[in-house]
C-alpha cells in the first residue's frame, strides 16, 4: 500500500511484533528512511484503516549505543520508552542485524536501557530489560505537587477521591491499588488521569490489584494510546509503587498478570527495576 504524506510517497516494509499483547509495528531504519514519523504512527496504527497496533517505533542506527529506539503512539505523539517495544526491538536486532549480541545498549529518549536477551534454536523468546531506577521525585515526573513526592495521596476524579502513587520509569505514571480492577470504569477514568492538570506532559495509570505477594493484577491507560493489552515502564511503576508503600516485598521477582499475558519485575532495595517478559513476532508486510 502506498502512503502519502505531504507531497511524498512512500512503500515501508514493517515487521508487526508484540510483549505481551502490547502490539507495535516496527520499521528497520538502519535500512529504511520514514518521513512525519508521527503521522505515519497514526494512520499505521488504526484498527480499522490501518495496520493495527498500540503505536510506531523505528529502529535507528546509534552513536551511543548498538541501536536506538524512537516510540509514537497511535495519536502520533512521541513517547520517551516503552517496556514491552524495547522487548521487542531486542528481538529484531539479534534475529536481523546481529546475532552475535547476547548483550544490547538501546539508546531512548530516557537514556541507554541494557538488554540480556535469551534464545532457543537461535529465536529470541525472551529478553530482559535494565530498567534503571524508579524514581519518586514529583518534579522528575514531572507532576506539579505541593510535596516532594506524591506517595500514597488524594486525587480527586468525577467527585471521587482516589488514593495515587506517582512515579517515573522513564515516563510519567500514575499508580492506583482497588480491590477488583476488573470493576474499574477505564474508559471514563483514564483519560481523566492522563490529562489531569497535575501532570503537565500527561501521564500513564495503572490499576493495581495484589493479589498475593508475589503476584498483582494490573489494567492501564497509556497516555497517547488508550487502555493497552500491557504496558511494561507501568507494570514497574507498580511494582515500585507496591514496595514504596509496603504492599510487596522489595528484591523480590514479581509476577504482573496484564490483559495480554505476564510480565515479571524485580525491585531491587534501591528501586533499580528489571523487567523479563517475551517477544513475539506476529507477522512481516508492506505499508
Amino acid at each position: 500500500m502506498l502512503l502519502t504524506l505531504g507531497s511524498n510517497v512512500m512503500q515501508i516494509p514493517f515487521i508487526k511484533m508484540h510483549g505481551a499483547g502490547n502490539d507495535y509495528i516496527f520499521v528497520d531504519c538502519f535500512k529504511n528512511v520514514v518521513e512525519q514519523p508521527e503521522k505515519l504512527a497514526v494512520a499505521i496504527s488504526d484498527r480499522h484503516f490501518g495496520v493495527g497496533s498500540d503505536g510506531l517505533v523505528l529502529i535507528l542506527p546509534s552513536e551511543i549505543a548498538d541501536c536506538k529506539m524512537r516510540i509514537f503512539n497511535a495519536d502520533g505523539s512521541e513517547a520517551k520508552m516503552c517496556g514491552n517495544a524495547i522487548r521487542c526491538v531486542g528481538k529484531y536486532f539479534f534475529e536481523n542485524i546481529n546475532n552475535h549480541k547476547n548483550i544490547l545498549k538501546v539508546e531512548t529518549l530516557s537514556g541507554i536501557k541494557i538488554l540480556e536477551i535469551f534464545t532457543e534454536n537461535s529465536i529470541v523468546n525472551e529478553v530482559k530489560v535494565d530498567m534503571d531506577k524508579a524514581d519518586f521525585v514529583a518534579k522528575n515526573i514531572p507532576m506539579i505537587w505541593n510535596l516532594d513526592s506524591c506517595i500514597n495521596q488524594p486525587l480527586e476524579i468525577y467527585e471521587k477521591e482516589f488514593m495515587i502513587t506517582a512515579v517515573s520509569v522513564g515516563n510519567p505514571h500514575c499508580v492506583v491499588f482497588c480491590e477488583n480492577v476488573d470493576e474499574i470504569p477505564l474508559e471514563t477514568l483514564g483519560s481523566k488521569f492522563e490529562h489531569n492538570k497535575i501532570f503537565p506532559e500527561k501521564v500513564n495509570t495503572e490499576f493495581i490489584q495484589i493479589v498475593d505477594n508475589q503476584t498483582i493484577k494490573m489494567r492501564v491507560w497509556e497516555s497517547g494510546s488508550g487502555e493497552t493489552l500491557a504496558c511494561g515502564t507501568g507494570a514497574c511503576a507498580a511494582v515500585a509503587a507496591a514496595v514504596k508503600n509496603a504492599l510487596l516485598p522489595i528484591n523480590t521477582e514479581i509476577c504482573v498478570q496484564l490483559r495480554g499475558g505476564e510480565l515479571f519485575i524485580a525491585c531491587k532495595p534501591d528501586y533499580q527495576m528489571f523487567m523479563r517478559g517475551n517477544a513475539v513476532e506476529v507477522f512481516r508486510g508492506s505499508y
